[in-house]
């Protein structure tokens, strides 16, 4: 094994460690969530989500292993800036939310929208962080395959599934109770 390679793998592991922390983070959110009347909207494509990003961080070392994929220095270091640039607008997202950040769609009637931090240019910031991981975290070793395979299959998951019911979440809750607040990510 290169030395790239055991580097590559303390990356991906680092990345799902990194997971971890945010579904812990998430569930003590949800929990708050609920007991502020928080209502969770978009269940049905959460199982999906889940498996898409697990597939990732396996699929990742699998290509590089068996594919026997370089290290290329130009493309790896850019693509591990990437994956860490992209880390650190996933928790300003969740630093900006605070507890209304949730992997799920739990939305709290009665909250204003928040607009601070990097709200105030994006929609869904948390969304960019996690197109720019998908395909720069495969990238650290050349796992061209699993790049592309993951921002298709995460582009459809977003696009249709994902986005339009955390829309159709606020859009309910502000025609119900004049603000809402969706605290969430991926």
């Amino acid at each position: 094994m290169s030395p790239t390679f055991v580097l590559f793998v303390v990356v991906v592991a680092a990345t799902a460690l990194e997971r971890l922390l945010e579904l812990v983070v998430s569930a003590r959110h949800a929990r708050w969530a609920f007991d502020h009347g928080g209502v969770e909207r978009g269940r049905g494509h959460f199982p999906a989500m889940v498996a898409l990003h697990t597939a990732l961080l396996v699929a990742c070392v699998v290509e590089a292993w068996f594919a026997d994929r370089p290290f290329l220095p130009v493309l790896g270091w850019t693509a591990l800036a990437a994956v860490l640039a992209s880390q650190a607008l996933r928790w300003w997202c969740i630093a900006t939310l605070g507890r209304r950040w949730n992997t799920r769609i739990i939305v709290v009637p009665g909250l204003p929208l928040v607009h601070a931090g990097p709200y105030r240019w994006l929609r869904h910031p948390n969304y960019v962080a996690v197109v720019v991981e998908g395909l720069a975290l495969p990238l650290i070793h050349t796992s061209w395959i699993t790049a592309v395979v993951f921002t298709v299959l995460n582009a459809v998951l977003l696009l249709r599934f994902r986005i339009p019911a955390e829309e159709r979440a606020l859009a309910e809750a502000t025609r119900s109770g004049g603000h809402a607040s969706a605290g969430t990510g991926q």
